[in-house]
């Protein structure tokens, strides 16, 4: 599946809610399919700065494609890890680089989120792409 059909099946997914209580809900129940993060990256060198929460991201190549595993302390902020890391895994990381992850604005996310956890989803999504990028010009070597 590509990253724009990802990003499309969660914005039908998320349609169906009428406030954002229940897509509150929702990231809750999304939070419990995240991958387990292996614990010998919950170290500080995996901790994403900017975040509120703890939030640990850990990202390598498989062949040409992305694996990206997280966890955070906060409930609702692994919730969003678990979005991304299913909009973003198993992509190339070209594609990761050159797309744009309309589906945040789409379903409101980052409209509806507290300052302090929208700065949070920007640092998620920044150090995601640093990674694709990272790998991207080992790939081109």
């Amino acid at each position: 599946m590509t990253l724009n059909e990802r990003q499309d099946e969660i914005i039908e997914e998320f349609s169906v809610f009428d406030d954002w209580m229940d897509k509150y809900n929702y990231l809750i129940e999304l939070s419990k399919d995240l991958p387990e993060i292996n614990p010998k990256y919950k170290t500080q060198e995996y901790l994403i700065e900017g975040c509120q929460s703890k939030v640990w991201l850990h990202a390598e190549l498989e062949g040409e494609i992305m694996k990206y595993s997280a966890d955070s302390d906060a409930i609702i902020t692994k919730g969003i890890a678990a979005l991304l890391v299913r909009v973003l895994n198993g992509q190339k990381p070209i594609d990761i680089l050159n797309n744009n992850l309309y589906f945040i604005d789409k379903i409101g996310l980052q409209q509806n989120l507290s300052p302090t956890r929208s700065n949070g989803l920007l640092s998620m999504v920044k150090q995601m792409k640093l990674y694709a990028m990272a790998y991207n010009a080992k790939m081109s070597k």
